[in-house]
């Protein structure tokens, strides 16, 4: 589905690493939801419906988002 490294490996990246990959994530979450509904349109589903479907990976994605930016605030708050 997509492409995020480990969470136990997260402590290993270095800001800048982070800040690409939630940067990608969020382009990606942005992507399916514009492309499913796009989708959904063309083929007369209703928008509550197709956004229903996504839900599950949505919710994986954003638990992912959300790690990615705790450790991003950790790194962040070991820099300094």
């Amino acid at each position: 589905m997509f492409d995020v490294p480990e969470l136990n490996s997260l402590e290993l990246a270095t800001p800048e690493e982070l800040i690409e990959m939630i940067a990608d994530l969020e382009s990606y979450r942005e992507r399916i939801v514009s492309d499913s509904l796009t989708m959904a349109q063309k083929a007369k589903i209703m928008k509550s419906q197709a956004l229903a479907n996504l839900e599950p990976n949505l919710a994986k994605i954003d638990a992912t988002l959300t790690s990615l930016r705790q450790q991003q605030s950790k790194s962040t708050a070991e820099a300094q």
